[in-house]
């Protein structure tokens, strides 16, 4: 295998092996604690400009098929693993991951001691890296990783949106209509609500609230998305209309940050975000804990204990992170609206939050 290196913004260096595409890569550092569903991880669009560092060791055994994708093609920026599977053994699978990687042009590094970066990145935060099987030499790549552009400013939503509207339909009966507008979607989203009778109409990121409402929807949805919500002043309005209709809305991830500025609230960028399927999280609502999906590096700002005044009534702050007291989720009390930071759609990942599909739709039978 060609030699390969990684190089952060602060200088430091990591040696190892070319893994998928040969080439080079650029995007912000961040680390995945999932020791399952690096498939998912690699074709979710929120991952869009990252270059994902797998805190798990051995990766790639189970090889990769395209029922566990999340989007039509893998979208993080680049990929760095410790130990590549040699070959992949799995009944389900229809090829190795190293291969998959090579075919959609990603750039990935091996034999990385992984740990070691996963503690860096934790002391000193996300930040800018470059990987490269061609430019070995470590001053002239961080000359590169210097010139790339950061993810605070960034507005990437339009870039992983559908370019034209879609329909999922209903698992079975029909029951309730729900326009998604697409911020970088997950396919699993649109699967948890069509097992509750919701036919989804999915609508690119610059829709309008005239093409959301020409399909009659009976509630709004608000997906996950990459890059920085202080940008995204087009979904802000949207989400603003949507409350001023009093159509039910519910947000995930990026979709929560773009609500909570919708409801006056800002946002800000955490040291090293939360990435990874075993995060802690309490529902205010019930008291319960319950173990979470996460993959944001922005977070709401907003008091934890206070019902607060907005410009469409009262708010709460529905769900707290116990690792770090971050916003994981915010409640209308006077408009039919509410939020969660984390997945519950969870591919791959615990399902303690599948609840909140069902939330979402007690909240439409309420709102009809």
């Amino acid at each position: 295998m060609p030699k390969a290196i990684l190089v952060l913004e602060d200088g430091r260096v990591f040696h190892g092996f070319s893994y998928g595409a040969v080439g080079e890569t650029f995007g912000e550092a961040v680390f995945t604690t999932g020791m399952t569903g690096y498939q998912e991880t690699l074709t979710d669009p929120s991952y869009h400009r990252q270059v994902v560092v797998q805190t798990a060791p051995m990766i790639g055994n189970t090889g990769v098929n395209r029922e566990d994708d999340e989007s039509d093609r893998i979208w993080v920026a680049g990929y760095v693993v410790r130990d590549p599977a040699r070959r992949p053994s799995n009944w389900r699978s229809t090829g190795s991951l190293d291969d998959r990687l090579a075919a959609e042009g990603v750039v990935g590094i091996s034999g990385v001691d992984t740990r070691a970066l996963t503690r860096h990145l934790r002391s000193r935060g996300a930040m800018r890296v470059g990987v490269s099987s061609v430019d070995l030499d470590p001053a002239s790549l961080l000359a590169k990783v210097k010139a790339a552009p950061q993810m605070v400013g960034a507005d990437l939503s339009a870039e992983v949106s559908t370019a034209d509207r879609y329909t999922v339909s209903a698992d079975g009966e029909h029951r309730y209509t729900v326009a998604a507008l697409d911020l970088g979607i997950k396919r699993n989203v649109a699967r948890r609500l069509a097992a509750r009778g919701v036919t989804t109409h999915v609508f690119p990121a610059s829709s309008s609230i005239e093409d959301l409402l020409a399909v009659s929807p009976d509630a709004v949805f608000f997906s996950p998305g990459p890059g920085d919500p202080a940008t995204a002043d087009g979904p802000v309005e949207l989400a603003r209309a949507v409350m001023r209709v009093q159509k039910p809305l519910f947000g995930i991830c990026f979709g929560s940050q773009i609500l909570g500025r919708a409801l006056g609230f800002g946002t800000y960028k955490l040291g090293y975000g939360h990435r990874g399927i075993n995060q802690p999280v309490l529902d205010k609502t019930t008291g319960k804990v319950e173990v979470t999906s996460h993959n944001h590096g922005f977070a709401v700002d907003a008091p934890l204990d206070s019902v607060l005044d907005t410009d469409f009534g009262s708010v709460e702050v529905s769900h707290v992170c116990l690792n770090d007291n971050v916003v994981e989720g915010l409640r209308g009390i006077d408009v039919p609206a509410f939020t969660v930071q984390y997945h519950p759609e969870a591919a791959a990942g615990p399902h303690d939050a599948d609840y909140l599909f069902d939330r979402f739709v007690e909240l439409v039978e309420k709102k009809g």
